[in-house]
């Protein structure tokens, strides 16, 4: 007989892959987890994890045992949702993540009514500059650039949005604005760190920067960066052009859009859920929330609007 137990830590230390974040989460110190892992691998018999410097990764066996351990924590999940009927209750804690930039700029704006509308949900905002990952258990619900292809997930995509090219009215005024794509080769710029980007989606520089198009040596990058807003806030006091959404720079009077004929890119936002997630309704809520808070705010996200449209806090 499988200890419930064991198949809780098993599943904790697979899902981080890391000892120590593990033992945080389950609120057990390190030497503990390490002694119950080995023994429940000795109470099977069988090796489940492959141990090194770089974490803890699964054996065949140990893949094997996730596919039915996953499925034990889901109808386990689901009945102690049923049981103490919160599925039918609007209360207790979501987890969303999502991007730094979106999350900072739209979503935490947008929830405010949210929270209003059901004062018994608890709402975790993830504003990361990374993916979260829904299969580690990370959130409830991830908003995403790209479309996940995991199995098992509730995917729809939510949003478009565009970005656009822009400085400082303090940068144009030392070092001129360019007229055309072919004078970007005179100016610095602000970007990701090429080999940290988390998702080829926020690759949007390179095509504009084609050397037979702005010229050799090519733009200058005076500063790089993971954030996007940190990005926003090099560009606003002056230390170069950036490719920035329209949500984030679109309603400052200090930023300029610069190249507004050629330089427009057109990105989307994804939805996702595991599917025992979505069944819940505090999570459907927040969903359609999100859907139709994004879909009324299209032209802002869009830049052909400068007021993002928050809704009321009551939904009557």
């Amino acid at each position: 007989m499988l200890d419930w137990q064991d198949i809780q830590i098993f599943l904790e230390v697979a899902r981080s892959e890391r000892l120590t974040d593990a033992a945080r989460r389950l609120g057990l110190d390190h030497s503990t987890l390490s002694r119950r892992t080995r023994r429940f691998e000795q109470a099977l018999n069988t090796q489940l994890f492959e141990r090194s410097t770089h974490g803890y990764h699964l054996t065949e066996a140990g893949q094997q045992l996730l596919a039915h351990a996953e499925e034990m924590a889901r109808h386990a999940f689901e009945a102690g949702e049923s049981l103490t009927d919160k599925n039918h209750q609007i209360s207790g804690q979501i987890r969303l993540g999502v991007t730094e930039g979106f999350g900072t700029w739209v979503i935490a704006p947008l929830l405010s009514a949210f929270c209003e509308r059901h004062p018994g949900v608890t709402l975790d905002l993830l504003a990361l500059p990374r993916v979260v990952n829904l299969s580690r258990h990370e959130a409830d619900l991830a908003i995403t650039v790209e479309r996940p292809v995991s199995p098992g997930l509730v995917i729809s995509r939510l949003c478009d949005y565009r970005l656009r090219l822009y400085g400082s009215e303090g940068y144009l005024a030392r070092h001129g604005r360019p007229r055309r794509l072919a004078e970007l080769g005179a100016h610095r710029l602000v970007g990701y760190v090429d080999d940290l980007i988390f998702s080829e989606q926020l690759s949007y520089l390179e095509p504009l920067l084609d050397p037979a198009v702005v010229g050799h040596p090519g733009p200058h990058f005076a500063m790089r960066s993971t954030s996007v807003t940190t990005q926003h806030a090099a560009c606003l006091h002056g230390a170069g052009l950036a490719v920035l959404p329209c949500f984030m720079a679109g309603a400052s009077t200090s930023l300029v859009n610069v190249l507004e004929d050629e330089v427009a890119i057109d990105r989307q936002f994804w939805i996702t859920a595991r599917q025992e997630q979505r069944r819940l309704a505090r999570v459907r809520l927040l969903w359609d929330f999100l859907r139709e808070a994004l879909e009324t705010n299209r032209a802002f996200l869009m830049g052909e609007a400068k007021t993002m449209l928050v809704p009321a806090a009551s939904s009557s």
